[in-house]
């Protein structure tokens, strides 16, 4: 932001409606972001130090006197059109016009902690947070309407924000009149905190049946500003006296500096420090170019690392094999799974492979910092506003309340911007120099140094009976938990010696299938991983861990429907019983509908590949389900696969997509979209190098992602569950992807890849074989 967006930013609240106007950056079509989401919760321990009071009805809504209605937040909108969603739900609450909401996101001064956003469990969560508030403050505004109209509550109704008394619309008052620019001064029930904050729980909301805003396709707030180019991102950010850092990095590991030779900078113009803290060196120069040279000329002498780590792809899988887990999750356990397995017709034992796989945002990580006299202030584009607000505090050794973090939307994120490096980078430096900056990362920071998506090693053993029916189901992982999530120690801290107070997070121990077996086991194993700063640092990536069990999960079903004889469909629809799998039911019968899915059964004992598009071209579809927080999913994928190449074309996925009361039709097929490519992706050609020097593939042509050209044409079935709470969008369509796609091959041309990403080279070698 310009000097004036960013005093515009630093204006009191009391400020704010004492102007009677909102400021720049929060005008509905004007630059800067305005949404929030949802996120995971737990570790080190998290605090509202500075926040606002949930308690204070001021704290979540206020009205200008031209009737605009400001909604305050911590949740972040990450690019997905979440805030959208949530304004229509205040919109709807309160009878305003939605093109009235104005969202402030993601500043801890105005903002009440409701926790990270992540989990795709923004609407689930922050939803009937911001409706409750929102129908407290219509119950206040009739109160004071009923003393100034002289009509009882009950004989009110609300047009646009205008309070009106039954049968007379000339006898009305307006929302601005009763309390425009003025404070409500209004307490509301609240009790829990973040993600289990509960507010005004004695004031009932809309009845659903009546809701004229929440169910329609209102166009996204923030796609405007965007198409015109005026949208202010991360990297946008600019400030009065700004100076530009960058971080020197170790070769490898944490390594010590042994020794730094400030003279091989000398001749580079504009430098104006060099920062070391510990392990941590950077530079802080007048312009960003001459940052970039000196970090790039500065000599380090790094000492040996201290540890090393497997040494190539390969090298993972066999220590996740081979290395004695630090815990064990056994998610489901019923009947006796060895037994089943010994009495089998037909067993089955397999083992899926899942890489190391990187978040690629577009835009690299970047912040800007002012840490002066005690205080800072933070412009980023985090996650979990309030926990890098924590973080940095400790960092610099500041009380919480004085570090002000301000969020600005970045270039993307998939998880990796809720443990942040970029902020604790800026602020070390501008802490040292006593004067703002800002970092950016380089292109072979974000590959190399950012926290990516742990590799799974999944073995599922199963059998059938004579009958072809699932007699047993033994699922087991091993795979790496989290070295950086919740409120661990980032880069910048670790280097100055903050260490960390956990052995790393591991999500879920289940295989996330939703089918009913009588003798079923799933346990995932968590394998010690290095928690000092490493090229290979861990974190949650979209879908954290889903994407590889249900591709295993799958995968394995798609095998046993193939040897029963069975069409895939219908065998999994033989185990979607009872009534917490209708939804899921419903949604695999919807996709194959309108996929115009034909029974497809093939032969007892082997995969017979589908019709040829020509003679070097077979064509396939596969199908697969998933979930996540209570949404569920069906995709069904049509790939061509060149027999000659190995090239895989995902033609068209299939979605049919329920996760309860939809909010905004059109922006969670932009979310079900976005999943669908990414999931694609990710499927077909992600995948980390590494050697014993570190990560090797640092830029766009090394570590490809998918290319427009390249994009399948994704048809979606929405299916609106209108007596159900809202869910989430984010996440549980990129979840089955994958296995949809691998499922299409192996219709295709009759292999099974049960490694990840299926790369030309990977279908090839399975053909030939």
């Amino acid at each position: 932001m310009r000097a004036s967006a960013m005093t515009a930013h630093l204006l009191s609240r009391r400020d704010l409606l004492k102007s009677g106007a909102l400021i720049v950056g929060f005008n509905l079509f004007e630059p800067v972001a305005r949404v929030f989401a949802q996120g995971l919760q737990g570790g080190t321990p998290l605090s509202n130090a500075g926040g606002l009071p949930a308690d204070q009805l001021d704290s979540w809504l206020a009205v200008a006197p031209d009737g605009t209605v400001s909604v305050f937040t911590s949740k972040v909108d990450l690019g997905t059109g979440t805030g959208t969603s949530l304004g229509q739900i205040v919109a709807e609450e309160l009878d305003v016009p939605v093109l009235r909401i104005r969202m402030e996101i993601g500043d801890t001064t105005r903002s009440v902690d409701q926790g990270r956003t992540s989990a795709s469990r923004t609407l689930e969560r922050a939803g009937p947070q911001l409706r409750q508030a929102a129908a407290a403050a219509r119950q206040e505004l009739l109160k004071r309407a009923s003393v100034q109209l002289g009509a009882p509550v009950n004989q009110l109704t609300v047009t646009d924000g205008v309070v009106s008394a039954s049968g007379n619309s000339v006898k009305n008052v307006s929302y601005a009149s009763l309390v425009g620019g003025k404070r409500f001064d209004t307490k509301i029930q609240a009790s829990g905190e973040q993600w289990d904050l509960n507010l005004a729980a004695d004031v009932k909301p809309k009845d659903p049946k009546d809701y004229k805003v929440v169910g329609t396709s209102v166009a996204r707030f923030d796609l405007p500003p965007k198409f015109t180019g005026q949208f202010l991102y991360a990297h946008d950010v600019r400030v009065p006296g700004m100076l530009h850092g960058r971080v020197v990095r170790p070769p490898v590991v944490n390594s010590r500096p042994a020794s730094i030779d400030q003279s091989s900078i000398r001749e580079v113009p504009g430098v104006v420090q060099v920062v070391q803290k510990g392990n941590f060196v950077g530079v802080v120069a007048q312009t960003e170019w001459a940052a970039i040279r000196a970090a790039r000329a500065l000599r380090v002498t790094w000492s040996d690392p201290p540890m090393q780590y497997p040494t190539g792809p390969d090298a993972i899988y066999d220590y996740l094999r081979t290395t004695k887990p630090v815990a064990e999750r056994v998610a489901t356990n019923t009947g006796n799974v060895a037994s089943a397995f010994g009495e089998a017709s037909k067993t089955f034992e397999a083992t899926y492979r899942w890489p190391f796989q990187m978040h690629g945002m577009i835009g690299p990580s970047c912040a800007v910092a002012d840490v002066q006299g005690g205080k800072a202030t933070i412009w980023s584009g985090s996650q979990a506003p309030f926990i890098t607000r924590n973080g940095v505090a400790r960092l610099l050794g500041l009380r919480e309340q004085d570090v002000h973090f301000i969020y600005c939307e970045g270039s993307g994120c998939f998880g990796r911007l809720e443990p942040d490096d970029a902020p604790e980078d800026a602020a070390l430096m501008s802490q040292a120099v006593g004067r703002p900056v800002r970092v950016q990362w380089m292109r072979e920071d974000e590959h190399g140094w950012e926290p990516k998506g742990p590799p799974q090693l999944i073995t599922i053993r199963s059998g059938l009976d004579a009958q072809g029916h699932v007699t047993t189901w033994d699922y087991a992982e091993q795979t790496l938990p989290w070295t950086d999530a919740r409120l661990t120690p980032m880069l910048a801290s670790r280097q100055t010696g903050i260490k960390p107070d956990e052995n790393g997070i591991a999500l879920g121990g289940g295989d996330g299938a939703p089918y009913v077996f009588s003798n079923r086991k799933a346990a995932a194993a968590t394998i010690p991983w290095v928690m000092t700063p490493n090229p290979l640092r861990t974190a949650n990536l979209r879908a954290p861990y889903s994407q590889a069990r249900c591709f295993a999960a799958e995968s394995q079903m798609d095998d046993m429907a193939a040897a029963a004889g069975v069409d895939p469909v219908e065998f999994r629809l033989r185990y979607l019983t009872g009534t917490g799998n209708q939804r899921v039911a419903a949604v695999l019968r919807a996709a194959a509908m309108r996929a115009g899915w034909q029974p497809r059964a093939r032969g007892a004992d082997r995969a017979r590949p589908s019709n040829a598009r020509n003679r070097n071209t077979a064509t396939g579809r596969g199908v697969a389900i998933s979930g996540m927080a209570g949404t569920v999913v069906a995709q069904i994928a049509d790939v061509d696969v060149e027999r000659s190449t190995g090239k895989v074309m995902v033609r068209k996925v299939t979605v049919a997509h329920d996760c309860g009361i939809i909010v905004n039709p059109d922006g969670l097929k932009n979310q079900i979209e976005g999943n669908v490519i990414q999931g694609t992706s990710r499927a077909l050609m992600e995948e980390v190098i590494f050697d014993a020097a570190g990560v090797r593939n640092l830029n766009w042509n090394t570590y490809p992602i998918i290319r427009f050209r390249d994009v399948p044409e994704v048809d979606i079935v929405l299916i609106d569950q209108r007596a159900m709470q809202p869910l989430g969008g984010g996440e549980a369509s990129s979840t089955a992807t994958a296995a949809a796609i691998g499922n299409a091959i192996f219709d295709a041309v009759g292999v099974r890849l049960r490694q990840a990403p299926f790369t030309p080279e990977r279908v090839l070698r399975a053909v030939r074989a």
